[in-house]
């Protein structure tokens, strides 16, 4: 038997299934606690785990629990298990078997680009959906000109995306010093010459250059000057600043998600941001137009991916909805936002000084600091 019998099945085209709702058995044989603690979620997607293990000398128990007539689609974490799972099921007789090519490790790292909108410049702005991280960035563009804001480590994504767009890279920006996943936002500016802008709040111990994020200081991008405004708004760090693109789009970095708030407990010193979280959500957003469209830096539930994919919803409607938005009471919120909070990201620690740049981890240890969700958010449990 070979793997003609099988097909290989890439996160790409997963992605398309899970927002095109179609319907997709999967059997994932990792272990049960990896499992249980990051899995591969739609709104028509199925998903039993069993492990590896249990299925070396026989696929019988997976074959009990899977449907007849359905596609299924084996997923590990680096690619070898599944192959070998997704074989002895063909041989049983199953058709319409694949396997998830790369793993986990594939489905953590890739980027669905998704149009947001053109802008009244002729400009156009896109958010880039990492659904297996649950990472949000964007890319605004203009008379051949781009920036990107919150960039994955992944750049060769972007950089794909820059050639078909015909644009050259201007500016690299980050909300805030990320301590979920890895940011691409300085090595991309070193390749291009494009210039790296970072909150200097959050750059105490960064080890290399940047520019200043200051509010009132427009980062301009293409001819027809589209504006990126910083808005200081503190609370996930002390430095973490968001933008207002086009006079509509409020790019919220980790302050303000869809459906929760950001968690002020990553740099270990909750107690003393949560004022500033509070003030920032309650004060200084309340202030902006209730039109604007809140774009993240992350998502927590593939509930929040709205039409193609797009992460988004109108501040008015957040303030409505968003339960970290209604608590009155001071106290109250103090507790919410530190107490029972979900786990800390996956190796944040680590995550935090290699985007200091204290420390240099080569790309394996640096995928597998990333595994996980990313947990940025309050009620992400």
């Amino acid at each position: 038997m070979t793997t003609s019998t099988i097909r290989k099945m890439t996160s790409k085209e997963v992605t398309r299934k899970i927002l095109n709702n179609e319907e997709l058995f999967i059997l994932d044989v990792r272990n049960e606690t990896d499992f249980m603690d990051w899995k591969i979620e739609g709104k028509s997607i199925e998903i039993i785990n069993i492990p590896y293990f249990d299925l070396i000398d026989g696929v019988d128990p997976a074959l009990e629990k899977i449907p007849d007539g359905k596609e299924v689609l084996v997923v590990c974490a680096k690619e070898g298990s599944s192959i070998f799972v997704a074989k002895q099921i063909a041989q049983a007789g199953r058709s319409n078997v694949s396997y998830l090519e790369g793993g986990m490790k594939s489905w953590s790292e890739y980027l669905e680009p998704v149009k947001v909108a053109d802008l009244s410049s002729g400009g156009e702005l896109y958010q880039f959906v990492r659904i297996g991280k649950g990472c949000l960035s964007y890319m605004v563009l203009s008379n051949g000109e781009a920036a990107i804001i919150d960039t994955n480590r992944m750049i060769d994504q972007y950089e794909r995306f820059l050639k078909e767009k015909n644009a050259k890279l201007i500016h690299t920006i980050d909300t805030h010093l990320h301590a979920d996943h890895i940011s691409g936002g300085h090595a991309l500016a070193v390749k291009y010459g494009a210039t790296y802008h970072l909150p200097p709040k959050d750059a105490t111990e960064v080890t290399f250059s940047y520019t200043p994020l200051e509010e009132g200081n427009n980062i301009y991008v293409g001819n027809e000057a589209i504006a990126v405004q910083p808005i200081y708004s503190p609370g996930h760090t002390i430095g973490s600043t968001s933008f207002i693109v086009d006079n509509k789009y409020l790019l919220s970095g980790d302050i303000l998600f869809v459906e929760s708030i950001g968690r002020p407990d990553l740099a270990g010193l909750a107690e003393d941001w949560v004022s500033d979280l509070r003030e920032t959500l309650y004060s200084r957003y309340k202030n902006l137009s209730d039109d604007l469209v809140v774009l993240p830096a992350h998502f927590g539930k593939v509930t929040e991916l709205g039409s193609n994919g797009l992460v988004s919803g109108r501040l008015s409607e957040l303030y409505s909805n968003n339960p970290g938005l209604n608590i009155q009471d001071e106290g109250e919120f103090r507790k919410t936002v530190t107490e029972n909070l979900p786990p800390q990201p996956n190796a944040y620690q680590e995550i935090r000084q290699t985007n200091m740049g204290k420390i240099s981890p080569n790309e394996e240890e640096q995928r597998e600091m990333e595994i996980g969700p990313n947990r940025c958010a309050v009620h992400d449990k």
